[in-house]
């Protein structure tokens, strides 16, 4: 098995990188630029503009994959509200790129999310009907219907949420980590108190995926954190893992913020399927911030 690795410079794909080195599994990792990540040789890491339908043909024959894992999106949801060009090249089209070039005997996962759900009737399965409500996740179900429409029936799609955990050199943070490293400096916080989701760490994420190359699964699979918090409820919980003050949190309403694109307020996952078919084993919050940071969690 050999793995093509895209959005190798982002939080999963620095994770995924890891899981392979320490599984022994053939990759290589790619993404727009240059290398961001230490731990990564150069002769493992081609640039690749994923929206270049020419440089995606190229580079699937170059490496021949008999996987491809595709992190690469544009996750920034005001952004993408914004810019909906821009998310439909990358999330959308980018996607028809690769299954219209790849082999049929290589398998295509494609990562998607929680937010094509209304969040409503949280938490999902995988059978639930998707109800996205903007252009992010809107963009995120089109790639979706173009994996369940097309002729070539070897992909898999791997529905996340709320992914933390640590990396080198990333162009984006998260909820987690920020969380992290503004209480330890005292800075007070205000976090939204009617969004609910199940936070996932990267290396159970990352390690999700692997099974699914490993296990030649196809179809959807639900991967997020095994517990349901409050956005507000999980920043408190971090605050006391981590011997901080949780009166630095103050609990606000998304309507307070005021963003530009909508969230669906209650999403989670049934992960069943995935713990069932794949022995997907994701960690608690606590287990996975002792393992980030175990000079801060006891």
């Amino acid at each position: 098995m050999k793995i093509l690795i895209t959005g190798s410079n982002g939080l999963l794909g620095q994770t995924l990188v890891t899981q392979c080195q320490q599984r022994g599994i053939d990759f290589v990792a790619s993404s727009f630029g240059s290398n961001r990540n230490p731990h990564l040789t150069e002769d493992k890491y081609t640039s690749l503009d994923i929206t270049d339908s020419n440089a995606v043909q190229e580079v699937l024959h170059a490496h021949r994959p008999s996987v491809v894992i595709n992190t690469a999106a544009m996750t920034n949801v005001d952004a993408c509200e914004e810019e909906k060009d821009k998310c439909w090249q990358i999330n959308v089209e980018a996607v028809s790129h690769f299954m219209t070039f790849k082999s049929p005997n290589c398998k295509f996962i494609q990562l998607s999310t929680d937010f094509v759900f209304d969040g409503l009737n949280g938490p999902y399965k995988e059978t639930d009907a998707p109800n996205p409500l903007s252009h992010y996740a809107r963009s995120k179900w089109a790639s979706e219907k173009l994996l369940q429409k097309s002729k070539d029936s070897n992909w898999a799609i791997a529905r996340t949420i709320i992914v933390y955990g640590l990396g080198e050199n990333l162009s984006r943070g998260n909820i987690v980590s920020w969380a992290v490293d503004s209480l330890s400096l005292g800075k007070e916080l205000n976090i939204v108190n009617d969004q609910f989701r199940s936070p996932t760490w990267a290396p159970d994420l990352a390690e999700g995926c692997c099974l699914i190359a490993e296990k030649d699964a196809t179809g959807i699979f639900h991967l997020s954190g095994p517990e349901f918090f409050s956005m507000y409820d999980m920043v408190v919980k971090i605050a006391e893992m981590i011997g901080a003050d949780p009166k630095l949190i103050s609990p606000i309403t998304s309507e307070v913020l005021d963003r530009p694109a909508p969230r669906p307020p209650r999403t989670g996952f049934d992960i069943s399927k995935s713990k069932n078919e794949l022995n997907y084993a994701p960690h608690t919050l606590q287990e996975a911030l002792k393992a980030m940071y175990p000079e801060k969690v006891s």
